[in-house]
């Protein structure tokens, strides 16, 4: 079945959210279609239907098609614990840490299971719209390349070519990473699409006309800067500060390997509250509600976080009424005692936690990995969620005085919260989701009254894949598209 392949000049270049808009334009015309990227290096992560973990952007993407979370939409999910060593996830489930020349000796394997992917998703769907991974110029990594122009040469597929305008050069970003490819690898990009542009599109038709002279390469779409989309970025942390005039301030400790900010985006998007992730080579700023997230290295940024004097700074938060919640890693953090005895994470084998939550924690092999949904013991309130995680983390004898946080539908009681109502600890990512558990824990956190109202964050992400999905479908050449690659874009489903 066809196959289009969406590769960018650098990474952020927009791949990951007009792979969404395309699969929902393909879905308006009737067209079966699944995500699929062959390799992801992300921290960002979800849990899918079939019991393991992809890249958070394919579970977007998987939402645009209509279609479950499924493993095979992501056969290769990298996950960094340091600047060299990354936990290797194949089809879903980790095979281990690796640092980068082990994998890149490993990627022969890896490229059994991305095929084996593709092939499942293409033998099952009318289109499969592949997302590339940072740039097919980093020709550093051309040797056993699973992720770009490797694939797409393997797949026989046709590719556009993706540039950010906003950043500046984006005509020197085509032409540069057109000369770094080989022929037949230039031959197979069929056209450009512009991300992000601002202005008068009649100022940069003589940039278009020039790009196409020198490459013999239509501009498909010039798609224009969407304000405010709320659709998280595959991996690249939020640079503003949310509602900066907002009363209840909330800060989000940013930890070096800090996993799953997308758990955040909901607070950015409350109306009376400021929201921000702190600088980490700054103190924490004030704030009513401190956050420590999840972490890929727990034991790293745990000694980061001291290095940096917060250890001190969330002492003085605490003594002076502030609420603290730690969120997987983060409640890992706030305990008293880390082991990590096999080395899993990194090299360091034990540490004393923070010493705010009474458990301690070992890391293990095994990860846990699950969608959940429950509801909140204080109050009843119902949340959905999902487990990523290596530790398993053990109440001590001491901590018979803290309550447990909710109770999930199997009737396994989870995370926890002080006898002061201070501190809120749980493993669930997503928690943040649910309207009713958001308001909840946000009346917990002193920020908002019952009754207001907040936004769905399903509901919302469907509204902005199709705000998304109907600015591309504006932007598109439509006299080029099928020449470029996608007929079933044009045509619709297959008869």
């Amino acid at each position: 079945m066809p196959t289009l392949m969406i590769q960018g000049c650098t990474s952020d270049a927009g791949k990951s959210t007009l792979t969404a808009a395309l699969c929902r334009l393909l879905v308006r015309r009737g067209v079966k279609v699944a995500p699929f990227k062959p390799q992801n290096m992300a921290l960002n992560s979800a849990v899918t239907e079939d019991g393991g973990e992809i890249g958070r952007a394919q579970a977007v993407q998987a939402v645009a098609c209509g279609l479950a979370a499924h493993t095979d939409m992501n056969p290769v999910l990298l996950k960094p614990s340091s600047d060299c060593r990354a936990q290797v996830i194949i089809q879903g489930k980790s095979i281990g840490n690796l640092d980068a020349v082990d994998y890149h000796e490993y990627k022969s394997t890896a490229k059994r299971a991305v095929f084996e992917s593709w092939g499942r998703l293409a033998s099952q769907y009318d289109c499969v719209i592949v997302e590339g991974a940072g740039s097919p110029a980093e020709v550093n990594l051309r040797q056993g390349d699973i992720a770009n122009m490797g694939f797409a040469e393997e797949a026989d597929c046709p590719v556009w070519l993706v540039a950010d305008i906003d950043r500046g050069g984006v005509f020197a970003h085509f032409v540069g990473t057109l000369a770094c490819l080989s022929e037949s690898e230039q031959k197979r990009i069929k056209g450009f699409i512009i991300n992000r542009f601002r202005g008068d599109i009649s100022l940069l038709q003589p940039g278009c006309d020039w790009l196409e002279a020198k490459t013999g390469k239509p501009v498909l779409a010039v798609v224009p800067y969407l304000h405010g989309l709320e659709i998280a970025a595959e991996d690249a942390l939020p640079r503003t500060v949310a509602n900066e005039q907002g009363e209840f301030r909330i800060v989000i400790a940013t930890l070096p390997h800090i996993s799953n900010h997308t758990d955040f985006d909901p607070l950015r998007r409350l109306p009376n509250a400021r929201c921000e992730f702190a600088n980490p080579n700054l103190p924490l700023p004030d704030c009513d509600l401190l956050i420590i997230p999840g972490s890929k290295n727990t034991l790293g940024d745990l000694a980061h976080l001291r290095a940096q004097g917060w250890d001190t700074q969330i002492a003085r938060h605490l003594r002076y009424g502030g609420k603290v919640i730690g969120v997987c890693g983060g409640m890992q953090i706030l305990g008293e005692t880390i082991a990590d005895p096999q080395g899993i994470e990194s090299d360091a084998k034990f540490s004393m936690g923070l010493g705010y939550i009474p458990i301690e924690t070992v890391l293990q092999a095994e990860k846990q990995l699950v969608n959940v949904q429950g509801r909140l013991l204080h109050d009843g309130a119902a949340l959905e969620g999902y487990e990523i995680h290596l530790g398993q983390s053990q109440l001590l004898p001491h901590g018979v005085n803290w309550q447990s946080l909710c109770v999930l539908e199997n009737g396994r009681e989870e995370g926890w919260i002080s006898p002061d109502g201070q501190i809120m600890a749980t493993y669930l990512h997503g928690i943040f989701d649910e309207n009713a558990a958001l308001q909840s824990i946000l009346t917990w956190a002193g920020c908002l009254q019952p009754e207001l109202s907040l936004p769905d964050a399903s509901a919302l992400l469907e509204q902005e894949i199709d705000r998304l999905a109907d600015a591309l479908e504006a932007a598109l050449d439509w006299g080029r598209v099928a020449q470029a690659g996608l007929q079933l874009l044009v045509t619709g489903a297959i008869k």
